[in-house]
């Protein structure tokens, strides 16, 4: 019997990978592990604080507040952007020009960079000269997001809805051109209605591709900051002020580089535990065959 050798060359061309991730990803977070649990007044004098930061940080009520608002915002997103995306994709069609067209026309909004989405929505929202202000201004609304809380809200929301939708689409659109033939066949045999397709041929072929689009959008939606920080700024009062605002004002506008290390480790653990519990929770339905 001939023992093959395993040739372990080849580990050696991910080791630039290796040193980019060590620079992009760990040196700063090393860093922010630093500070988060010293008292660093210059290069030469900082002081060793254990978990001071983190109990400041848990105690903070601008933290909690936050922290309701993403989650309200985050699972709003989840359930608009997911089952709106969906009927998208259902509803482009399979070939010829058109698909080609509809493809297209749903990257647009992808495009666009966060800061720009934010400035559109910002003139399209005001009641003097924007399209949509001026719109609910004329059937009766007293429509202004710069002032109402409500208002800046549903803005936000919706700014959202318009700009993400469209990956959601994409991504189920090739999940639902990725299925055979086949089973429409068959079930055009059975004489299945369209929602018996949907619902025991598409939606299961689409789990894979929507634990991708789930996770995109959460973890998206709970870190944004640009959009909203562009369109109200976090306002009116503390109303669309995210938790990533929130440590951009602690870290930038206050300078308290602990506690807003302690608050982006605190961040960064939360965005990872509620990512590791859709993955888990979706992919163990998917391994025991639940519809």
């Amino acid at each position: 019997m001939i023992e093959k050798t395993v040739n372990q060359r080849a580990l050696w061309l991910i080791l630039p990978v290796f040193i980019l991730v060590a620079f992009s990803s760990l040196i700063p977070l090393m860093t922010i592990v630093n500070y988060s649990i010293q008292d660093i007044f210059d290069s030469n004098n900082a002081y060793y604080v254990g978990a001071d930061w983190y109990k400041e940080t848990l105690s903070d009520p601008r933290l909690r507040e936050s922290l309701v608002r993403q989650f309200g915002f985050s699972a709003s997103v989840l359930l608009i952007e997911i089952p709106l995306g969906i009927c998208v994709a259902l509803m482009m069609p399979k070939s010829g020009k058109w698909a080609s067209w509809s493809l297209v026309l749903l990257a647009i909004p992808l495009l666009i960079p966060w800061n720009v989405v934010g400035t559109i929505w910002q003139i399209y929202g005001r009641a003097d000269i924007g399209l949509l202000g001026a719109f609910l201004s004329y059937l009766g609304f007293d429509y202004n997001y710069a002032s109402d809380p409500i208002d800046a809200w549903l803005t936000v929301l919706a700014m959202d809805v318009w700009h993400w939708t469209s990956l959601v689409a994409l991504l189920c659109y090739s999940g639902l051109r990725a299925i055979p033939e086949a089973y429409y066949q068959a079930a055009k045999i059975d004489r299945a209605t369209p929602w018996s397709v949907f619902r025991f041929i598409q939606l299961p072929k689409l789990k894979n591709v929507l634990v991708i689009a789930v996770l995109l959008r959460f973890m998206d939606s709970f870190m944004i900051y640009a959009e909203p920080f562009v369109l109200t700024g976090g306002g009116p009062g503390n109303s669309t002020t995210f938790l990533s605002q929130t440590l951009t004002k602690m870290a930038i506008g206050q300078f308290d580089l602990g506690p807003a290390a302690a608050f982006s480790l605190i961040y960064f653990l939360i965005v990872l535990a509620v990512s590791y519990v859709f993955f888990t929770t979706i992919t163990q339905m998917d391994k025991r065959g639940e519809p």
